[in-house]
């Protein structure tokens, strides 16, 4: 029998490199045109600073890499990207579009709170670090 409790920090990883796939796309689509043909919005946007936030965020959360800040200011980010846009279109999330910024928003504040599992450069640079004294 598989003991799923042991490998709990795992799926933790596996949760962090799927949410920062996912969301790298959106970075890529605003600023790269890929895979999406998206027009690249004009610089010092609203719109080209969350997809800068995205691609960057997206990168560094896929490697694990300075992991809890990375995820505090995206997880905001989806906050404001629901009440900004999607919000002022309906209340109930189904009918704005507003649910993947919600579960987002989630699932990153999650991140920030239990870190980036033991698949990440933060735990091999944590792994590296000399005792403290």
């Amino acid at each position: 029998m598989i003991d799923i409790d042991a490998l709990r920090p795992q799926f933790l990883s596996i949760l962090r490199i799927v949410s920062a796939l996912t969301l790298l796309q959106y970075g890529t689509g605003k600023l790269l045109g890929f895979p999406t043909l998206e027009r690249v919005p004009a610089m010092f946007s609203l719109s080209w600073f969350a997809g800068t936030l995205e691609l960057i965020g997206g990168a560094l959360l896929l490697v694990g890499l300075f992991t809890r800040p990375v995820a505090f200011i995206i997880s905001g980010l989806m906050a404001f990207a629901y009440w900004i846009g999607h919000a002022p279109n309906s209340i109930f999330p189904i009918l704005n579009g507003g649910n993947l910024a919600i579960v987002y928003c989630f699932v990153f504040l999650y991140l920030f709170a239990a870190g980036p599992g033991p698949w990440s450069l933060d735990a091999y640079r944590k792994s590296r670090a000399p005792a403290a004294a």
